[in-house]
């Protein structure tokens, strides 16, 4: 190094401020060194930058808040919906006279012109029979029906040793299948009993044998009911 030599009129006065010059740059130097050494490790200084957490969209397409809660899309969600304009649709089952699960027993059961003939089916041992499947058509005299007949039949039929003459009785009022007035024809149609009866239609006029049709159709879950005004007997009776 060459020998500096400072004027002896400065003399204290400059030592000082080079002393002081070399002072700061000695302290810049430490801080830039500082700054060096963070930059390396990933920070800057002593200032910490906050990581910011990028809002996820859940593949719901609701929006997804950074702890993981669910905000759905426009803060409401889709109202539910039903098929044709929210109508339900209408039920294709046509209704009936009777009531679901009432069968031609319990229609008869429940009709006050109808208690000598649910009498004699219970009789004849036919509550059952009417009760299964079928389906039947039952022409069903009424009590002014059961009236008609000659004095002291009736009650000779319900009696217990004429359990089969009065079954006989009651199966030709039935025929198999549910028969509705409009497939009624005029003609022979076989009975449950075995024999014929003869339908005879002229008009509005409905005759099972001599007895006329009062009304028609009363539908029950097992067959179909039509009210005649006379009991008809079986060609052997």
């Amino acid at each position: 190094m060459s020998k500096y030599t400072f004027p002896k009129s400065s003399g204290s006065k400059q030592r000082l401020a080079i002393a002081a010059t070399l002072g700061i740059a000695i302290v810049s130097a430490g801080i830039f060194s500082s700054m060096s050494s963070h930059a390396q490790n990933g920070t800057s200084g002593t200032t910490t930058t906050p990581t910011v957490t990028p809002t996820q969209k859940p593949s719901d397409g609701s929006m997804g808040k950074p702890d993981g809660t669910k905000i759905p899309t426009g803060g409401m969600s889709k109202p539910s919906t039903m098929p044709d304009g929210g109508m339900s649709q209408p039920s294709t089952t046509p209704t009936t006279t009777a009531p679901a699960g009432k069968t031609i027993v319990d229609v008869a059961a429940g009709n006050k012109s109808f208690t000598v003939l649910v009498k004699a089916l219970k009789a004849a041992n036919l509550v059952e029979t009417l009760s299964g499947e079928g389906p039947y058509t039952v022409f069903a005299p009424t009590n002014e029906a059961f009236a008609k007949l000659p004095k002291g039949t009736l009650a000779k039929l319900l009696k217990p040793a004429n359990q089969e003459q009065l079954k006989q009785i009651l199966t030709y009022h039935v025929v198999s299948g549910a028969v509705t007035s409009k497939m009624l024809k005029s003609g022979k149609v076989d009975t449950v009993e075995g024999s014929q009866i003869t339908v005879k239609i002229k008009g509005k006029k409905v005759m099972i044998n001599n007895a006329n049709v009062t009304k028609a159709d009363l539908k029950t879950s097992n067959g179909v009911i039509h009210i005649i005004d006379r009991v008809i007997m079986p060609p052997t009776n």
